[in-house]
């Protein structure tokens, strides 16, 4: 699996999350497999997603379209987003 980590502030949490939710790129057609939102605990307007992918091609052209997204309408629900296509190397229980 292959991940697409995103990050970025948010004005609110809840108008993120209805925007969030109305998936303007189409996650699953757009090939992701999964994904995880996270929030941070000292400061819940700042969110981290996570987008679970088979291959690093499908991560890199769904980045391509949010990046477009990012660009336009988005800038009213998130602030300053970030992005990474990452692998996992290992992952265990302890």
């Amino acid at each position: 699996m292959v991940t697409l980590r995103i990050q970025h502030s948010v004005p609110t949490f809840d108008s993120w999350k209805r925007a969030f939710d109305a998936d303007p790129v189409g996650r699953k057609g757009g090939g992701a497999r999964r994904y995880s939102i996270h929030r941070s605990v000292s400061d819940p307007n700042f969110v981290m997603i996570d987008l679970e992918f088979e291959t690093v091609v499908e991560a890199d052209a769904f980045l391509e379209k949010l990046r477009g997204l990012w660009r336009g309408a988005a800038q009213a629900v998130m602030l300053n987003p970030q992005a990474w296509v990452v692998e996992t190397v290992k992952s265990t229980d302890v």
